[in-house]
């Protein structure tokens, strides 16, 4: 697991289902995926290695109160499939989960465990973070349980699906000045958490290297509803050494770089609320 947290943060947060396949642990491919199934067991294995949840998939998989997350038996009997999944609860032991953000392509979430196996409404319930399991009742938390909770799925969950997806649409590169290098790239919000239009998606997410990601965010950077790149007026007239002058001040004007599907553009409104701000402050 360490070695995939470090494959994912070299990738920008997802894995191809080619590289998942054969996965390099100390010289030796290893496969993270099944080739088929939503369910990994090895035949080495006594549990479980991974589980995979597609949001358009046939399984009823969904985020629930409590920081909790529901996946639901493989289709048949409650044995099968089932049964080294519910080993890895006996066992205590972690599973990898891959939520699907397109065909062939996975954000690796873990590790999670399983807390709860509910045979009556052919469910397991995971715990998005270790943490999470040693609540009191992870079933039924109290309001400051579920708010903690709430706050560890969002950085254990929702954060690496965004970035995973806004970097993956922007094909691994900053849309100001084009890096490739995804170890330096972020996944920057357009609207902020908390306003009515900041949700986790890749019309709300910008590609952006880190510096220019904190310039964004610190209004010394904006970008124009119809896509085109501003400078603080001040910061265009310092005289500073070379990378205020390459690396902010001959962004003036330039275009972004836009994903390739038009759906996954930065939506327009989105920009325009952010753009006030920054002409307003600059």
């Amino acid at each position: 697991m360490a070695l995939l947290a470090d494959r994912a943060a070299h990738n920008g947060g997802f894995l191809t289902r080619r590289e998942l396949s054969a996965f390099d642990v100390d010289g030796e491919p290893l496969r993270l995926i099944d080739q088929s199934r939503g369910i990994w067991n090895p035949k080495w294995m006594d549990a479980t290695l991974s589980i995979v949840s597609s949001a358009d998939g046939p399984y009823q998989d969904e985020e629930l109160n409590g920081g909790l997350f529901r996946y639901d038996y493989r289709a048949g009997s409650i044995e099968g499939d089932n049964r080294k999944l519910r080993l890895t609860q006996e066992l205590r032991v972690p599973v990898i989960l891959l939520r699907k953000i397109e065909s062939g392509v996975y954000v690796p979430v873990f590790p999670v465990y399983v807390v709860a196996d509910d045979k009556v409404n052919r469910r397991f319930l995971l715990a998005l973070d270790e943490s999470v399991r040693f609540l009191r009742d992870p079933l039924h938390p109290t309001e400051d349980e579920r708010r903690y909770a709430e706050r560890v799925v969002k950085t254990r969950l929702h954060q690496p699906e965004f970035r995973g997806r806004v970097i993956r649409a922007y094909a691994t590169s900053c849309t100001v000045c084009r890096l490739h290098h995804a170890e330096l790239l972020d996944a920057a919000h357009i609207a902020p958490d908390g306003h009515e239009l900041g949700q986790p998606v890749v019309s709300n997410g910008l590609s952006l290297c880190k510096i220019h990601h904190s310039a964004y965010d610190n209004d010394l950077l904006g970008i124009s509803p119809d896509y085109v790149v501003k400078i603080d007026k001040d910061l265009l007239a310092e005289r500073d050494g070379p990378m205020l002058k390459h690396g902010l001040q001959e962004m003036h004007g330039r275009t972004l770089t836009l994903p390739l599907r038009e759906l996954e553009w930065p939506d327009p409104q989105r920009l325009a609320i952010r753009y006030e701000r920054f002409a307003s402050t600059g």
